[in-house]
């Protein structure tokens, strides 16, 4: 009886590692559809809410694919893609900062710092609207309860930034590696809001 417990323990411990295996690698096949999505740049925000919305139906179980994950993707690009244009005109206003820090501007390195700081808060707010978006959904509604939460959950922020800083290591070391990551950092920000929903 007791080598029976033994056995079942086992296959259960199994179970839950191939699972997990499995889920790792749905991240990166989903990293890869995202970064493919995302390539016209301004659509970054609707290739990262397909991909959440992907893997939230893998972590329910629900059946899903690249088709599925197609049509959340031209239904998030219908007005996702002015959320992408905005964080693309961010990036210069930062840029232009930054500028100004290297010229030697008086307050330019508290100016720059802010600028860059800011901007990390815009990407996680936009990462964490992302994650909860659903079709028909209203982004400015989405970004405007994303950045309370960026605000009032730092621990959740600051996971999101984690998951940042590996696509970053990862493009510094190979730059093909950061494709596939990017799964990982919705899958990031998906457990972000779902730590975030059950508090």
């Amino acid at each position: 009886m007791t080598d029976a417990r033994a056995g079942a323990g086992t296959e259960r411990g199994g179970s839950r590692l191939a699972e997990g295996f499995a889920l790792f690698a749905e991240c990166l096949l989903t990293g890869v559809w995202i970064a493919v999505a995302a390539l016209p740049l301004v659509t970054g925000p609707a290739a990262f809410a397909a991909g959440s919305r992907h893997l939230g139906r893998r972590l329910a179980h629900e059946r899903g694919g690249l088709r599925e994950f197609a049509a959340d993707f031209r239904a998030a690009v219908r007005r996702g893609w002015l959320v992408g244009l905005a964080g693309w005109a961010a990036l210069a206003v930062v840029w232009l900062d930054v500028r100004a820090v290297r010229a030697g501007l008086p307050g330019g390195p508290l100016v720059g710092a802010v600028g860059v700081l800011a901007l990390i808060g815009a990407v996680v707010a936009g990462l964490r609207a992302a994650a909860v978006w659903r079709p028909g959904a209203s982004w400015r509604s989405l970004l405007a309860g994303a950045a309370r939460r960026t605000v009032l959950d730092p621990a959740g922020s600051f996971l999101i930034v984690g998951g940042l800083a590996v696509v970053v290591c990862s493009a510094w070391f190979s730059a093909p590696l950061a494709l596939p990551v990017l799964g990982a950092v919705a899958a990031a920000a998906v457990a972000v809001e779902r730590r975030h929903g059950h508090r």
